[in-house]
């Protein structure tokens, strides 16, 4: 195991009725608050008058600013940190996704600085993120795990651009995760959002490099948290065991811990961020497509070991059959888990996809060069992944 520094100092709220909470953790920031939100289901759910509440009894200044996009925009976060320069905002409170919460992490970035919020993100100028405004959020959807980690994801339809970034000056001072803010969550999205913390512990997972059987243990037990728990959230959107377990795993699958010091690059994601870029699906659908095919090309003699162990410990397939065996039965049960169970879309072509933008969006995808992830790819090796998701 490689030596590593972990530090996640967000202060989590969990449970019913934490938001008497708020007030006080707002006011440690100051009294100006711009509250950011998507596209108005916490009006329709009453959260919003909670909150606004809260707000109110704490004595503080209310702005808002609403309609942040699913896959949100680089407009968004434009808008956002010109509005925190304007009024003078102390800190943000995001309510919502996991979009809600990237786009407001980049805004609190770039309330802090005189040049285009942009420069933060685009690959070509990187401009370091130094310093940010404070964050607090109340989480609605569990899927990216945005209200424990460092990074966010951001669309620029006048580029074609969708990428994401890390800095430590972007977590999150307090996250409240309330599941019962989740109950009012369509099926379609608790399984698309199922299906992309599923994704973010499988990028961890497959790895070759090292054996950290504690981790791998951890691991394990989320994915058979997801598998247990996703279809009771659809079938029973407000049963309170299944939304928290589900929630709290969305969290830990993406907060750092499970890294354990590998360096190890991401697959699916850059892929999908390519495909959401262009096409604007749902994230955790276009990863849901992607990575039992990602999977398949992956798997050779060198790397079966690692599906034996999938297949065996998640899914429960015979340890005695012969390890290819395994491996093939594991990706069939991933891909019934996802496309059965949950019942998301299994193709490409069945979203409006099809092979027009193979070609570019595997350049970009690999950056030019080679995916360092599970196992490199080239532009071909991605050409050829998306094909197999036709």
């Amino acid at each position: 195991m490689n030596g590593f520094i972990y530090d996640i100092p967000v202060k989590v709220y969990f449970g019913r009725d934490q938001l008497g909470h708020l007030g006080e953790e707002l006011r440690k920031y100051g009294s100006r608050v711009l509250m950011t939100y998507g596209g108005g289901s916490i009006k329709r759910i009453g959260l919003y008058d909670k909150v606004v509440a809260e707000i109110n009894k704490a004595g503080l200044q209310l702005f808002e600013l609403g309609g942040i996009e699913p896959n949100p925009r680089i407009d968004s976060v434009r808008k956002g940190a010109q509005m925190c320069k304007e009024n003078r905002i102390d800190v943000l409170l995001a309510v919502g996704g996991g979009s809600t919460i990237d786009a407001t992490k980049f805004i609190a970035a770039g309330a802090c600085v005189d040049f285009d919020p942009w420069d933060f993100i685009d690959l070509k100028k990187r401009a370091p993120i130094e310093k940010a405004l404070p964050i607090v959020d109340i989480l609605t959807l569990s899927a990216t795990g945005s209200e424990m980690d460092s990074g966010g994801v951001i669309s620029n339809p006048e580029t074609g651009d969708k990428i994401g970034r890390l800095s430590s000056k972007l977590l999150p001072k307090v996250s409240f995760l309330d599941p019962t803010n989740t109950y009012s969550v369509s099926p379609y999205q608790t399984a698309c959002g199922a299906a992309d913390m599923f994704s973010h512990i499988i990028e961890v997972y497959f790895n070759m490099e090292q054996d950290l059987y504690m981790l791998d243990c951890f691991m394990e037990g989320m994915m058979k948290t997801i598998i247990r728990f996703a279809p009771i959230a659809m079938r029973e959107p407000d049963n309170y065991e299944a939304r928290a377990n589900l929630m709290w795993t969305s969290s830990w699958a993406i907060n750092g811990f499970i890294d354990g010091g590998r360096q190890l690059a991401w697959s699916c994601h850059p892929m999908e961020h390519e495909l959401s870029a262009i096409y604007d699906i749902t994230h955790g659908l276009g990863l849901a497509i992607l990575t039992p095919r990602w999977l398949e090309y992956c798997l050779d003699e060198t790397t079966v070991s690692k599906y034996v162990q999938f297949g065996v410990n998640v899914f429960g397939i015979n340890a005695t059959l012969p390890p290819m065996e395994i491996a093939h039965k594991a990706i069939e049960c991933m891909s019934h888990f996802l496309f059965d169970t949950l019942g998301l879309k299994s193709t490409l072509t069945e979203v409006g996809i099809d092979e027009s933008h193979f070609e570019h969006m595997a350049r970009k995808a690999v950056g030019g060069g080679t995916l360092h992830g599970f196992k490199p790819l080239q532009q071909q090796d991605v050409v050829n992944i998306y094909k197999m998701c036709e």
